[in-house]
């Protein structure tokens, strides 16, 4: 009988064959698709309760009431902040599992009617402020020129008081030369003149003097009221503008801050009761059909 050599199968290796990199990758990728498809069915599983569609809606109303505007102009918010209310109110009132009333649309309609009526009342506060800055700006402007008026004024009022006096003095000053003059004149037959005619020469330049120290003294007069009438209406002009520049920096500062949120917090609060009134009511209506039955 002949020998037949057996034929031995190979050998397996204790280690386990390595799967290709691009093979590993294919089957990471289907495991997520896997566990995808997993989650969303978990997902459409899930179905809300009318409680967690109320308790999204009055969370949702809370954070917007008490969202604050940090920086001016606020009202340029008001249209975003208005549209994610609506959104809100409009993801409640589609909700599959919530049947609204008339009444809820009538009460929650009339709500964001007040509260944009409100809105457009904060803006034209806030463009009025605006327009306050700007007459701020503008009576600081007329205040600088109101001093630069009167220093201009007061200098060409001096220089005018400056010259009239001098030529007044001097000329005063050349009729007491000339009265001194004819009082030191000597009278007699040799001398040419007079008493008479000395007398009358005198009198004459007393004259002459006393009407030039009125007419200097008249003129210091007039000068001084003059300086006295333009001070005066210089004081008016500046308290006035001071005042009007009290008065408009008084009502911005109080515009500095965001007042709209007091709007917005009573829209939202009044919002909520409106969910919550109505959420009463189907619960009342529900509990009455189950009575009946």
């Amino acid at each position: 009988m002949a020998y037949q050599p057996q034929i031995r199968s190979p050998r397996r290796s204790g280690r386990r064959r390595e799967m290709p990199r691009h093979e590993k990758a294919k089957a990471k990728a289907a495991g997520k698709k896997h566990r995808g498809r997993r989650d969303y069915v978990s997902e459409e599983e899930h179905v809300q309760t009318s409680g967690e569609v109320v308790d999204r809606t009055l969370n949702a109303l809370h954070i917007l009431g008490n969202q604050s505007f940090v920086l001016s102009p606020f009202y340029e918010h008001f249209s975003r902040w208005l549209a994610n209310l609506r959104d809100v109110l409009s993801e409640f009132e589609s909700s599959p599992i919530i049947s609204v009333d008339d009444q809820f649309v009538k009460e929650y309609l009339q709500t964001l009617l007040n509260v944009e009526l409100q809105l457009e009342k904060r803006h034209r506060e806030e463009v009025s402020r605006d327009e306050n800055i700007k007459k701020i700006s503008e009576n600081r402007t007329l205040l600088e020129r109101i001093e630069q008026e009167y220093v201009a004024k007061t200098k060409e009022t001096e220089a005018r008081k400056d010259r009239e006096i001098n030529h007044l003095s001097r000329n005063a000053d050349a009729l007491r030369k000339e009265l001194d003059h004819i009082a030191q004149m000597k009278t007699g037959i040799f001398r040419g003149v007079s008493k008479k005619t000395k007398a009358q020469k005198e009198a004459e330049a007393t004259q002459k003097l006393n009407s030039a120290q009125r007419d200097l003294e008249s003129v210091k007069q007039h000068i001084a009221a003059e300086q006295e009438q333009l001070r005066t209406e210089y004081e008016r002009r500046k308290q006035s503008v001071i005042q009007q520049i009290r008065d408009l920096q008084k009502v911005t500062e109080s515009q500095e801050l965001d007042r709209s949120i007091e709007d917005r917090q009573a829209a939202c609060e009044s919002l909520a009761n409106v969910v919550n009134a109505l959420l009463k009511r189907k619960n009342e209506e529900l509990a009455e059909k189950q009575k009946k039955e």
